[in-house]
C-alpha cells in the first residue's frame, strides 16, 4: 500500500473513532519514519506553508488549525507563541534561520499539561 493510501487509512480509523487522535499521530510518524527519503517532507522544494495546530489532549480534538503562507511566518511565530506561553524560552530566531536554510516538518511541538493542550508547528 502506498504511503498516501496508508496515511488516509489512518485518519480514517481517527475519525471513526477505532484509534485515539495520539495512537494516530504515533501511527503518522512511525510512517513517516519507515517511508523512503524521496517521500519525506525536507526533500519536497521550498517551504510554503507554515501550520499550527491546538489541540485537547484529552479529546484530540483541534482547538486551533491555522494555515499561514511563509510570507507571514515571522507572525505566525508569534501568534504560536501566544497560545503557548512554554515557547517564550524557544529562541524564535534560531526557528527561523532553520526554515530559511529549508527545515520542512514539525519544528515545534509543546504541551502544557496544566491547559490540556499541545501546540505543534510545522513548516511544509
Amino acid at each position: 500500500m502506498a504511503a498516501k493510501e496508508e496515511r488516509m487509512q489512518i485518519l480514517k480509523m481517527i475519525e471513526s473513532g477505532t484509534i485515539t487522535a495520539d495512537e494516530g499521530a504515533k501511527l503518522l510518524a512511525a510512517l513517516e519514519e519507515s517511508a523512503p527519503k524521496s517521500e519525506r517532507a525536507e526533500s519536497s522544494g521550498p517551504a510554503r506553508w507554515m501550520r499550527i495546530r491546538v489541540t485537547d489532549l484529552k479529546t484530540g480534538r483541534a482547538k486551533v488549525n491555522v494555515n499561514l503562507p511563509m510570507g507571514l511566518v515571522n507572525f505566525g511565530m508569534k501568534m504560536g507563541a501566544r497560545f503557548a506561553p512554554e515557547m517564550e524560552d524557544l529562541n524564535l530566531d534560531e526557528i527561523m534561520q532553520a526554515i530559511k536554510e529549508g527545515a520542512h516538518g514539525q519544528v515545534i511541538e509543546v504541551q502544557d499539561e496544566d491547559d490540556n493542550e499541545r501546540v505543534q508547528i510545522y513548516i511544509e
